[in-house]
């Protein structure tokens, strides 16, 4: 590391070209080959998929994307002349329009079934040439428009569909702008420097730019959701911002003990940038353990989110040392500076100096410092009170219920959420689900058998209507559309396709060579549910298996990581309570503009744990790598956790507070899953650092005592050495203010096993 930051300190200028040039190159392929997003859920060997591709074997044509306009009128009914003409003439234009395969229209021949029963609701299904993620925005921009002229005072016309979203999608740019924002004023509260206020944040954006044109690249080869670069830009600010911030802050530490620029930063990369590297791999780790999962779909998501944060930790440690050497001092406060300055000119040695009273993070006492004190003299009173308050923040969590989000959960005044109101309303609330039952019928005589189960279908419990289309003569694939009784996100619906595959369709299927599939979007939402569902705790498994083995790894202890995994589950308890609150309950969701209460994203849940895994970990590191390094120097577990605790606070608390501002701007953008992201990761981040991290992890600590670093003898000699806070600072170059005295802790709680051969187990 030290090497490394040497280099790019001497070769600032090429170094702070070579990621302009990274940027611009970037950013001119991303341009030239525009990226390609692919939405399609895909859960091999699942009921659902082998539908789809038997259907293909008949309709291979209906790889297009299929969205509908709809339209309302409050007098009078549909089919009268004046609405006939005026929407006929407008599904004419829309069937010329550019990327548009066919029209279906409900005043066709084949259309009277896209008449509402009362006649005041109709629709009309376009078919595009391609897949919506491939769909040209301004073609579908295009389209929109045309249904938009339709509209009278007396006429609504509404469009639905993922093409739809997509055009009408205002765009996140706004969203990170005000988070970078947040945090640019936070930065400057802390550093009282607009040098290394800017730092960060110019590291951090230079990260997030690289892995998201990256990413863009990436959809070329394999299947990215849409929503990819904006989470990985979530994820990314935060984590970039935060590794940036705590590498400037040791490094303004080393100015202030009067270090040179160049050996002032090597000291924080030696330090804080290996802490860095370590949370950022354990990020990166956590992320691609979703691979184990086998699902495309999280795992296009799951790697966006860890190239960006590769490309902000690798920022970190070459950006920025080229940053800090251009700015020189400029990272200081002006009183630091001047005191600096003062010191230089009197050429006193440092270690006797004292610095002014009020001059910045090397000072003795602050807030921090001073409640580090009091939770080291009343350390169980505040665990179990911080403790509590987190039990009740999770009790939510017990009613979680896991679906998949649509159109009905879009914000109230977007022209999609209205057309899926209409269709409910005029068609009933299970018409924007149906499932497809996709049969296979051999041979002739196995038609009766199909007629019988269309016929069982229509009086089974939970079927609004069952229809069958014609088949061919030749054909040997049917198709029968099922239209439940309740909407798609309800768990009556789910009730129906378990009935169906494990009682009707067997039943019908029972002396024939008849062969049925229950499948349709709502049904393949539904299996990738049930899919996550059990895969989730081998999941969780493997990475708190690899977080645990990580930290024994770096701090040679078996009760750190154990501490480390029993928060990072509180933290999970208190993300996913919060996810049930607003978006299952609906506690303020309309308000946040992301539709009303609903099922929780199935696929949030694993994301959050991934992501909150790695995040929480970083925390952890950060503070524990701090309060080993000052065991390694002294021996003395409570002063390691008094002076890791104090010194680490106030940087810890400014990161916390920066990645819930850049998490909790995305909130409020429209769109329903990344505003999960967002309420799961700002609320749990800012908990897990005031309560876990500043209260309940240190008493904890000051509890089990020097028993905090025992490691057996076997695991001692096993286990490879990682260094994660590099070489300890010696006292000479430390610019120690005047101390106050401390209140004499109380005598320490012996939790802790026999650690009489600990090499540090006599304090100095």
């Amino acid at each position: 590391m030290t090497t490394l930051a040497r280099w790019c300190h001497r070769h600032r200028l090429l170094t702070l070209f070579a990621w302009l040039a990274l940027i611009v190159g970037l950013g001119v392929l991303s341009g030239a080959a525009k990226p390609q997003y692919d939405n399609k859920l895909s859960i091999p060997a699942s009921e659902s998929s082998r539908a789809v591709e038997l259907l293909k074997t008949v309709q291979p044509a209906a790889d297009g994307d299929s969205d509908s306009v709809v339209w309302h009128t409050a007098q009078g009914r549909v089919t009268d002349a004046a609405v006939q003409q005026r929407m006929t003439k407008t599904l004419d234009r829309i069937a010329k329009a550019p990327g548009i395969a066919s029209v279906a229209s409900p005043y066709g021949p084949q259309g009277k079934s896209q008449i509402s029963p009362d006649g005041t609701t109709a629709y009309a299904t376009l078919t595009f040439t391609q897949e919506a993620g491939k769909i040209p925005v301004d073609q579908a921009k295009a389209v929109a428009a045309l249904a938009d002229a339709a509209r009278t005072d007396g006429l609504q016309v509404e469009l639905g569909g993922a093409a739809v979203s997509i055009a009408t999608d205002s765009g996140g740019g706004s969203q990170e702008l005000v988070g970078v924002l947040a945090a640019l004023v936070v930065l400057g509260l802390v550093f009282r420097s607009v040098g290394a206020a800017v730092l960060p944040i110019l590291t951090g954006v230079a990260g997030v730019s690289t892995g998201v044109l990256v990413v863009g690249l990436l959809s070329h080869s394999m299947a990215l959701p849409s929503s990819t670069p904006i989470l990985a830009t979530l994820v990314g600010l935060g984590v970039g911002i935060d590794y940036a911030l705590f590498i400037v802050n040791r490094h303004r530490k080393g100015l202030m003990a009067g270090l040179s620029v160049e050996e002032a930063m090597a000291k924080a990369l030696d330090t804080s940038g290996r802490a860095v590297l370590f949370a950022g791999g354990s990020v990166v780790i956590a992320l691609l353990g979703m691979f184990a999962l086998g699902l495309d779909f999280l795992n296009g998501m799951a790697l966006g989110a860890a190239l960006t944060v590769a490309m902000t930790v690798l920022a970190a440690v070459t950006l920025l040392p080229a940053l800090l050497g251009l700015l020189k001092t400029m990272v200081l406060s002006r009183r630091q500076r001047k005191a600096l300055k003062a010191w230089r000119a009197s050429g006193t040695d440092r270690v006797s100096v004292r610095l002014p009273r009020r001059s910045g993070p090397a000072q003795a006492q602050n807030v921090f410092t001073r409640w580090a004190g009091r939770v080291e003299r009343r350390p169980f009173g505040k665990a179990v009170l911080a403790l509590a308050v987190m039990a009740v923040i999770a009790l939510p969590v017990l009613s979680l219920r896991m679906g998949s989000s649509d159109a009905g959960n879009d914000p109230k005044a977007s022209t999609t959420r209205q057309a899926y109101d209409l269709l409910a309303k005029g068609f009933g609330p299970g018409f924007n689900g149906p499932l497809l039952l996709v049969a296979e019928v051999p041979a002739a005589a196995d038609g009766p058998a199909l007629d019988r189960l269309v016929q069982q279908l229509r009086t089974t419990p939970g079927v609004a209507a069952a229809e069958a289309a014609p088949l061919p003569p030749g054909q040997k694939v049917a198709v029968v559309q099922v239209v439940p009784t309740t909407a798609p996100q309800d768990q009556g619906t789910s009730d129906l396709i378990h009935r169906l595959r494990t009682d009707v369709v067997p039943a019908a299927e029972r002396g024939t060579t008849l062969h049925v599939l229950v499948g349709g979007q709502t049904a393949m939402s539904d299996d990738f549910d049930s899919a996550l569902n059990h895969k989730l705790p081998a999941f969780v498994g493997i990475i708190v298996g690899l977080g645990c083995l990580l930290m024994m790894l770096a701090f040679r202890s078996v009760l750190v990581p154990l501490i480390g995994v029993a928060m990072n589950l509180l933290t999970m308890g208190a993300a996913f309570g919060a996810l049930v609150a607003v978006f299952q309950w609906g506690w303020g969701s309309e308000a946040l503009g992301v539709g009303g209460a609903g099922p929780v994203d199935s696929f949030v849940p694993v994301m959050v744990i991934g992501i909150l895994f790695g995040l929480s970990m970083d925390y952890q590191v950060f503070l524990i790598s701090r309060m080993h390094e000052e065991w390694t120097k002294t021996g003395d577990n409570h002063r390691a956790v008094r002076v890791g605790h104090g010194e680490t606070g106030q940087v810890i608390c400014a990161a916390a507070v920066i990645m819930a501002c850049v998490f909790g701007s995305f909130i409020v953008g429209g769109q329903r899953m990344i505003a999960e992201f967002g309420v799961a990761l700002a609320v749990s981040i800012l908990l897990d650092v005031l309560l876990l991290r500043m209260i309940l992890v240190p008493a904890l600590m000051h509890g089990f005592g020097r028993g905090n670093w025992w490691l057996p003898r076997i695991l001692d000699r096993l286990l490879p050495r990682l260094s994660v806070e590099g070489s300890p600072e010696s006292a000479a170059t430390v610019w120690e203010p005047e101390p106050e005295p401390l209140p004499e802790p109380e005598p320490e709680i012996s939790w802790q096993p026999a650690y009489r051969d600990h090499p540090h187990s006599r304090a100095r």
